[in-house]
């Protein structure tokens, strides 16, 4: 299994050379992580990765129409980077730096409504008795909160721009590569990636049953090499998901592939 470089993931294709295109990768966990982390970018974070005119279809045209929007047509407690800067739903491993840019929901400030309305509700108390101390204030607070300071609460129509203190799970993503705890997928296991991006793990036996599936006939036209994937083959292969079945090809071996490939014999 290839080894991670400073600030690369590194995986070991192996290329059918007659035909120049990547049978499968063979990769450890980093990698595997990396490609699962796509699945939680939302749409407005893949169109600033990828750029408005780097988008395949219209949804980079349509980024750009909420972006040249003026205030004037949308609702007054409207925060346009709700759609243009969205949070990530999952606060996944920051592979690559790819997450740098892109807020998670677990960092989000989240708010109340900045009154404290007395609505002369006791707070329940097990004891048989009714308190009206501290827990009374606890009790006739407006139980909403939002993501959005500019948002009036429903119950008395004031500012919601109170923060309040998100409490959650403590994080792992910083752990040690390989220890289990962060990411997602396990790093004692070698995972073997198809050009097509399916994930599976790595044996003998599926090695030899995908060499019969692309009914590879001469051994000796199949070649190995370990590339590095970087921030900008990231970027690349995120598009590439978006609009091909031969990923790793189209990345590593395409027109550009000096660019993008560190090739150096597998040890």
């Amino acid at each position: 299994m290839a080894t991670r470089k400073s600030g690369t993931v590194s995986l070991k294709l192996l290329i059918d050379s007659k035909h120049q295109k990547v049978l499968f990768a063979e990769a450890g966990k980093d990698f595997v992580d990396f490609l699962f982390t796509l699945l939680s970018l939302p749409i407005g974070t893949v169109i600033r990765l990828l750029s408005k005119d780097g988008m395949v279809g219209s949804l980079g045209k349509l980024y750009e129409s909420v972006e040249n929007l003026s205030d004037t047509y949308t609702q007054p407690n409207l925060d346009k980077d709700i759609l243009l800067k969205p949070k990530a739903s999952v606060d996944g491993p920051n592979i690559l730096g790819l997450l740098n840019n892109v807020e998670s929901t677990a960092k989000n400030a989240f708010y109340m409504c900045s009154q404290n309305c007395s609505n002369n509700t006791p707070y329940p108390n097990f004891g048989g008795s009714s308190s009206y101390g501290a827990s009374s204030v606890a009790a006739s607070s407006h139980r909403y909160v939002t993501e959005n300071p500019k948002e009036r609460c429903p119950q008395c129509n004031n500012s919601m721009s109170s923060q309040a203190t998100y409490v959650g799970p403590l994080k792992t993503t910083g752990a040690t590569p390989g220890a289990g705890a962060a990411g997602y997928v396990k790093g004692v296991v070698t995972y073997m990636i198809m050009d097509d991006l399916e994930v599976k793990p790595m044996s003998t036996i599926s090695s030899i049953t995908m060499l019969n599936r692309f009914n590879v006939k001469d051994v000796g036209a199949l070649e190995e090499k370990v590339v590095g994937l970087g921030m900008h083959e990231g970027v690349k292969l995120l598009k590439e998901s978006l609009q091909s079945k031969s990923v790793l090809t189209n990345v590593f071996l395409g027109k550009k592939a000096a660019e993008y490939v560190n090739i150096s014999p597998y040890e």
